[in-house]
């Protein structure tokens, strides 16, 4: 990717395309992938937050202490907690993790909030998750008929 610019335009290259932007419609791009990079999203009970500084925060939805909140180093190192644990878990799986106290449930009732999982939850007393595959859901939609 390459950029030039002079005092009316701004042209951006990737490869072999290019886009000529003026000014005001290059502050307008740099706004909107700032916010895109920075987005916050509310789910039902949680709300996940991608940082400037690549991190991914999991919070209670409306909550505004560091209590209610886990930092990751990334998205991606969400997914790999998430890839690790069983197909059916519960608050204390993703404890052994080192996940302390009530953001144990808060990671799980994300999981099964953020489409980006696989995850739904299937039981609420003890808060359970249960990882859903192709293969669980056709099961599920197979009807048995007789001849």
């Amino acid at each position: 990717m390459s950029v030039e610019s002079d005092d009316e335009t701004i042209v951006v290259s990737f490869g072999d395309q290019s886009c000529e932007l003026s000014r005001d419609a290059a502050a307008d791009l740099q706004e909107a992938i700032g916010s895109a990079l920075t987005e916050k999203r509310e789910f039902f009970r949680t709300a996940g937050e991608y940082r400037r500084d690549g991190s991914y925060v999991v919070s209670r939805r409306g909550a505004d202490s560091t209590g209610n909140a886990k930092v990751f180093t990334s998205f991606d190192e969400l997914r790999r907690l998430y890839d690790r644990l069983p197909e059916r878990f519960t608050a204390e799986d993703i404890g052994r993790t080192g996940i302390t106290g009530s953001r144990r449930h808060m990671i799980l009732r994300h999981f099964g909030e953020h489409p980006g999982f696989d995850c739904r939850i299937a039981s609420r007393n003890p808060l359970t998750g249960e990882k859903e595959s192709s293969e669980t859901e056709n099961n599920e939609a197979m009807e048995v008929v007789a001849d």
